[in-house]
């Protein structure tokens, strides 16, 4: 009898173990690093100021009494912040604060439905979002983005709509970079409103938006709250990954919901991560236009230096991510994510990791200094991998 369970068993996808393994094997042939494009860990450093309040918060003792709940002065930069950036107010019971978005991705299906729902989740997705309902006993329905849609949901296409417990929905989106627009989330109020579906909005990259649109929030669609909840990070605006803050808004008894597992299962966010997220919150509108503005400048960098090298790549619209298409010759995204470690030193994620619809593509994060992307590219070029 296996000691472990099931529901864990099943659980698929590369592991961190995996990746180093590759780049060891890179590096002891040829005694040159790999270039790693594969996590989306940002290394752009977060605010001074958000480090200071960090800092001042830990030397009070206050922070590590056990945290019941937001702290009252958080949720009202949660409310001023979501005021003042979408145009939407939110009451105090249409918030809650999380440890990073994951937590409620992970989570969100317990609290929702029963063994045996069905959840729809996009196709390609964060791979949380296929793993979750799994775990909560839920099926999952994949919805497939497309280039030819840009992307983009195709409600029409989705079978059986009246059977769906709960959606995942996210835009700005990851992997692809696409982003949608009033008609798009107007068309979603209707649709989750007809079939009587919760919508989960995973709201990650709404402040990582170029070329002069500006992200948008579910919540702000009229109908929107009737229907679900929203999830806004701080770890890719104000680049507080390690700090682990979010905050889940919206629909007053799905939030509340979540909060009642919460409440009996764990405790809320360390207060002196609090305190830096309202620095975040009430300081930080300068350093997320400098964060936005820097990753256009590393897309197109990119782009420009992966075009010099034979590999033409479409412009992704939004995130820190720049959603590749391989080359025709090639029979699978895993083969050439092996070939690019193993030949030209460059660590790439394969499409396939986000979902079958991401056979054809590879991801690459927005991660690597100027020197190391035109080093990469140069590598790739010489390879001749894009060719074969």
């Amino acid at each position: 009898m296996s000691r472990v369970s099931s529901r864990v068993e099943a659980i698929q996808g590369a592991t961190f173990a995996d990746l180093e393994r590759r780049k060891k094997g890179y590096t002891d042939r040829t005694g040159q690093p790999v270039i790693d494009f594969s996590i989306g860990s940002s290394n752009i450093p977060p605010m001074t100021a958000v480090k200071e309040a960090l800092s001042q918060a830990v030397q009070e003792d206050d922070s590590y009494q056990y945290s019941l709940g937001p702290r009252p002065e958080m949720i009202q930069a949660v409310q001023d912040w979501y005021a003042s950036r979408y145009g939407v107010w939110l009451e105090e019971d249409e918030i809650f604060l999380l440890k990073g978005s994951q937590e409620a991705l992970t989570h969100i299906p317990l609290v929702y439905c029963d063994p045996g729902d069905t959840v729809l989740i996009p196709d390609p997705c964060y791979p949380i979002y296929g793993t979750a309902p799994g775990l909560a006993g839920a099926q999952v329905q994949f919805m497939p983005l497309r280039a030819d849609n840009e992307y983009l949901i195709d409600f029409d296409a989705i079978e059986n709509p009246d059977e769906v417990k709960l959606m995942y929905v996210s835009y700005p989106n990851n992997p692809t970079g696409a982003v949608a627009g009033d008609e798009f989330y107007e068309k979603l109020v209707r649709f989750a409103k007809e079939h009587d579906i919760i919508v989960l909005h995973d709201n990650a990259y709404s402040e990582l938006v170029f070329d002069g649109e500006i992200g948008k929030s579910f919540l702000a669609y009229p109908g929107a709250r009737d229907v679900g909840i929203e999830l806004n990070s701080f770890s890719k605006s104000y680049s507080m990954g390690g700090a682990r803050l979010a905050v889940l808004c919206g629909n007053a008894e799905l939030v509340q919901a979540y909060r009642k597992l919460l409440d009996m299962t764990d405790f809320c966010v360390f207060p002196a991560i609090q305190q830096a997220g309202i620095c975040a919150l009430k300081e930080g509108k300068p350093f997320t236009e400098q964060v936005r503005g820097e990753y256009r400048r590393r897309r197109d960098f990119l782009l420009e230096e992966m075009d010099k090298a034979g590999w033409k790549i479409p412009a992704p619209k939004a995130t820190m991510f720049v959603w590749a298409p391989i080359p025709d010759s090639w029979d699978s995204a895993q083969a050439f994510t092996d070939a690019l470690v193993q030949e030209a030193g460059v660590l790439v994620n394969p499409g396939s990791n986000f979902g079958r619809e991401g056979q054809r593509y590879v991801r690459l994060a927005l991660v690597r200094s100027d020197d190391e992307v035109r080093e990469a590219a140069r590598r790739i070029r010489e390879s001749g991998l894009l060719n074969r």
